[in-house]
């Protein structure tokens, strides 16, 4: 029994995994249809987003069954309730890739993000694949150093953030209404992503030393 449990958790393990991966696919497409408004590849973006669902929710029956029959306990149960905390942040950060693909398609054939803006946007693109990447790192080897550039990843993206809304209240700002609504949009997408990973990184480093780590502290 004790084989076919342990069996159980590594396929929630490799499970999340592959969840990650697929996050990281989904923002690295939805990204690049942002700043060449490639409505197929928003479009693929899209219907992609019902595998990450469909994983989360599979992972989570899982999951519980795993917490019903087999009655984990310590680290074993730290674990199980770990992986279905991080599949709903998983499947979040899924969710807002389809969000930024739906601003492109809505839109299209006219560009979601402003000339003035773009470089802004590309950066935060950059930052998030990168999250993600690493962040599908850190669940495969549990390299907490992973974590902690996570971290700093996630600052850059906050600065970002705050500096769009800064040119937004700028009097300088001439964009439409919409388009500034857009922006606006476009820009909290990218920072509650990169917010969701850094949450799915201190479950991990919760799962592999016992201690929560609360925001800002170093690990």
């Amino acid at each position: 029994m004790r084989k076919v449990f342990q069996a159980e958790l590594h396929q929630v393990g490799e499970q999340l995994v592959e969840i990650s991966r697929l996050v990281t696919e989904a923002m690295q497409k939805a990204t690049t249809a942002l700043d060449t408004a490639d409505i197929e590849l928003a479009q693929e973006v899209i219907a992609a987003d019902a595998r990450i669902d469909f994983l989360q929710t599979d992972l989570d029956e899982r999951s519980i069954d795993i917490l019903a029959l087999q009655g984990p306990v310590a680290s074993d149960l730290r674990m199980i309730v770990g992986a279905l905390r991080m599949s709903t942040s998983l499947e979040r950060m899924g969710d807002l890739a389809r969000h930024i693909a739906q601003l492109v398609r809505l839109r299209y054939p006219d560009p979601v993000i402003p000339e003035s803006m773009r470089g802004t946007f590309r950066e935060f693109a950059e930052k998030d694949i990168a999250i993600s990447e690493k962040l599908t790192e850190l669940l495969e080897a549990r390299d907490l150093d992973l974590s902690a550039e996570i971290d700093m990843i996630n600052s850059r993206v906050n600065e970002l953030h705050a500096g769009v809304f800064k040119a937004i209240a700028d009097p300088a700002w001439d964009s439409s209404g919409p388009t500034t609504v857009d922006v606006s949009l476009a820009s909290r997408y990218f920072e509650r992503f990169a917010d969701h990973g850094v949450s799915v990184s201190r479950k991990v480093t919760y799962l592999v030393t016992g201690e929560w780590r609360p925001n800002g502290q170093s690990v």
